[in-house]
C-alpha cells in the first residue's frame, strides 16, 4: 500500500469536537442573526443569501425560515453562508477561537511537509472553514491546505461530490483519503473510489460504520495509511 496523495478532512467530529460546533458556534450565530440581518441585510453577499432563502422557502419570512433550519441543523448553503459571516465577526473580535483536537495540527503539519495535499470538505461554508483553521490555538493553519470544499460542490452523502473533488484536485480517486465520523459520507466517498477512514473520537460517540478503516486520532490515521507521523 502506498500513502494517499491527498487527505480530505471533515471538521465536526473529526478535527473538532461536535459540542464546540453545537454548543458554541451555533448558539453564537442564532443569538446574533436577527440584528445581523436587520443591520447588514442590504450588503450584496447577505442580500444574495437572503434571496436564495426566499427561493427555497417562497412566501415565508427569511428570519423564521433560517431559525427553523438552524433548529434542524439543516445543511443548506444560504444558512451556512450567513452563519459563516456572523462567525467571521466573532473571530475578528476575539469572541470566538477555532478549536481542534490536540493531535490534528501536528499531523496536518507533518503531512503537508511530506507534500501530501490537504483539503477540507464540510457542510459549513468555505468561509467558515477558513475562519476556524485561521484562528486555532495552534495559530493560522490555512496555509497547510490546498483547498476548501462546502456544499456548493455537492451534498456530502452523494458519490458525485467526491468525483468532483477528485477532479478539482486533479488526482485519481484511489489517491484520495476521506476522514469523517459519518458513515454515510464515507460510503459515498468509497462509492466514488476513494480510500476512507472513520474517526471515532471517544468524546463524540460516533457509531462505527462497517466497511471502513477506523481511527481514534490522526496519529492512528497516519499509522494505518503510511502517512508521516506527527513527531517526524
Amino acid at each position: 500500500m502506498t500513502p494517499p496523495a491527498a487527505v480530505v478532512t471533515d471538521i465536526e467530529g473529526t478535527t473538532t469536537r461536535i459540542s464546540f460546533v453545537h454548543d458554541v458556534l451555533f448558539p453564537y450565530a442564532r443569538a446574533r442573526l436577527p440584528d445581523f440581518l436587520a443591520q447588514r441585510g442590504g450588503k450584496p453577499e447577505i442580500a444574495a443569501a437572503l434571496a436564495e432563502v426566499r427561493h427555497l422557502a417562497p412566501g415565508a419570512p427569511e428570519l423564521a425560515t433560517l431559525l427553523a433550519w438552524m433548529d434542524k441543523d439543516a445543511k443548506i448553503t444560504p444558512l451556512k453562508t450567513l452563519q459563516g459571516l456572523i462567525w467571521g465577526e466573532g473571530y475578528a473580535s476575539g469572541a470566538l477561537h477555532g478549536e481542534l483536537y490536540a493531535d490534528v495540527a501536528p499531523s496536518l503539519r507533518a503531512w503537508h511537509a511530506a507534500s501530501v495535499r490537504l483539503y477540507v470538505y464540510s457542510s459549513g461554508s468555505e468561509a467558515a472553514q477558513k475562519l476556524l483553521f485561521r484562528h486555532t490555538q495552534e495559530g493560522d493553519l490555512t496555509g497547510l491546505f490546498s483547498g476548501f470544499f462546502d456544499t456548493r460542490i455537492g451534498a456530502k452523502r452523494e458519490p458525485a461530490s467526491y468525483v468532483s473533488i477528485a477532479a478539482t484536485a486533479g488526482l485519481p480517486a484511489a489517491d484520495m483519503l476521506l476522514l469523517s465520523d459519518v458513515g454515510a459520507e464515507l460510503d459515498a466517498a468509497a462509492a466514488a473510489g476513494w480510500r476512507t477512514c472513520q474517526l471515532l473520537r471517544p468524546q463524540d460517540a460516533a457509531v462505527p460504520a462497517p466497511g471502513h478503516a477506523r481511527a481514534a486520532t490522526f496519529d492512528a490515521v497516519a499509522a494505518a495509511f503510511l502517512l508521516p507521523a506527527a513527531s517526524a
